[in-house]
């Protein structure tokens, strides 16, 4: 199948592309690594009759998660390799820049495990960063995803061709990111509450000095080059 790169076009809300190309609504879904649970939030406001629940592995954040709970939304601790769930209990899995987080020895088995908790012919939509652009050489000076992007897109061609899946739609698109001025980006960037990046004073000064030249009167505008592959559960 040909990638759809006619226009990378810009994507403001990443929402659109997964309503695109895959059935959303009155499904039940799960999102792997679901962070703030921003993209499900959403989602369930849009169709209700879904049930969303998101797996988060970073403590902090899950706590977070629960106290914010929402109609249709449910939330489970744990990774994508160890899913603590039935098997065929979804329709649908969402890895939105998750799957490269996995540790790479374990790639394979969170592939086989979405695959245990799909129900045949159930979608997953794999969402990852392409490593490239003016924002990815500033992150990684910090920390550097080559590898691990590289190893997560393996994975999924390992996936397809074991058989179990069948890749049925692939995006690429541009998504736009903005920081208000260096210490905003310092937070959400080089000091996540899911890493430790190690940063001593050193290597921040670096990363500031490749970083403000992007600076304008209202603040530092990016693009992140996105690239997307749906796989359908064969079975």
């Amino acid at each position: 199948m040909n990638p759809d790169r006619s226009s990378d076009a810009l994507v403001d809300d990443e929402l659109d592309v997964l309503a695109e190309l895959v059935p959303i609504a009155g499904r039940d879904i799960i999102e792997l690594g679901c962070g703030a649970a921003k993209l499900a939030r959403s989602l369930l406001e849009r169709h209700p009759d879904s049930k969303v629940t998101g797996l988060e592995v970073d403590e902090r954040q899950h706590a977070k998660n629960l106290a914010s709970p929402q109609a249709g939304l449910h939330f489970g601790a744990g990774g994508a390799q160890a899913i603590p769930f039935p098997d065929a209990s979804f329709d649908v899995a969402l890895m939105l820049k998750s799957l490269h987080h996995v540790p790479m020895p374990l790639l394979a088995q969170a592939l086989a495990e979405v695959a245990r908790v799909l129900r045949p012919r159930g979608y997953l939509y794999v969402s990852e960063p392409v490593y490239g652009g003016p924002l990815n050489e500033v992150i990684r000076l910090f920390n550097d995803e080559g590898i691990v992007r590289t190893a997560a897109q393996a994975a999924v061609d390992a996936a397809i061709r074991s058989g179990a899946w069948e890749q049925v739609a692939e995006r690429f698109f541009q998504m736009p990111v903005s920081f208000t001025d260096f210490s905003d980006f310092e937070q959400r960037m080089v000091r996540p509450t899911f890493a430790d990046h190690r940063i001593d004073d050193a290597k921040l000064a670096e990363v500031r000095a490749v970083f403000e030249p992007h600076m304008k009167a209202d603040g530092a505008h990016f693009t992140r080059p996105m690239h997307v592959r749906v796989l359908r559960k064969l079975t």
